[in-house]
């Protein structure tokens, strides 16, 4: 019986020489996609102080009683808890390839201070020629951070919801992992600041 190989020797062996040439340039191209992507802060939501929702509250003058006492209680055992979501956009302009981050390690940085850091809890895959909203949840201590009075502290977090208070610089230091055919690259060093003035 005539047997038909399935492959001859020479043409497998130029497949295997091949295959890590290709795995390269489809992380290349992986890489160089991300770095087209344009980052921005988009928007803050779910801001709360020691527990206050602060979405409806412009200035410190707008605490109801029970909520100042909630904050002054708080800040008076040394904890003062804020909790808010940031959203931060990804535009990926036209003629740009998808781009598939697997993790993003970040680190936030208020008043040019950093702070906490974090990550997101599953892949985004940011769309050619399209957009992506990537939500990072944020929990910090103030009181670890920052020095001042209720008051001074109370500005600050109203601040980041666009309250009528004096603006604060919020920053972004990200480094993103992406998928590639050689498995998840993280990139050595962060490629993108975002960074924003908020408030008034």
């Amino acid at each position: 019986m005539r047997t038909i190989p399935c492959m001859r020797p020479r043409a497998s062996l130029l497949l295997l020489a091949l295959l890590p040439v290709l795995s390269g340039c489809a992380t290349l191209q992986q890489m160089a996609a991300l770095r087209q992507v344009d980052f921005s802060l988009d928007r803050i939501s779910g801001l709360s102080l020691a527990g206050v929702d602060l979405s409806r509250i412009q200035r410190y003058e707008d605490l109801g009683l029970m909520d100042a006492a909630r904050i002054a209680a708080a800040f008076t055992t040394g904890d003062l808890p804020l909790g808010l979501t940031l959203h931060v956009r990804a535009d990926n302009p036209e003629g740009n390839g998808q781009a598939r981050m697997t993790a993003l390690d970040w680190t936030l940085l208020l008043q040019d201070k950093e702070t906490v850091s974090g990550g997101i809890p599953q892949a985004v895959l940011i769309p050619a020629a399209g957009t992506a909203d990537i939500p990072l949840t944020v929990s910090l201590d103030l009181l670890e951070f920052f020095q001042g009075s209720g008051r001074d502290l109370v500005n600050l977090a109203l601040s980041l919801a666009g309250g009528e208070v004096p603006p604060t610089t919020v920053s972004l230091r990200a480094t993103p992992t992406i998928e590639t055919p050689l498995g998840p690259i993280r990139y050595p060093q962060p490629i993108t600041i975002v960074s924003r003035t908020v408030g008034q």
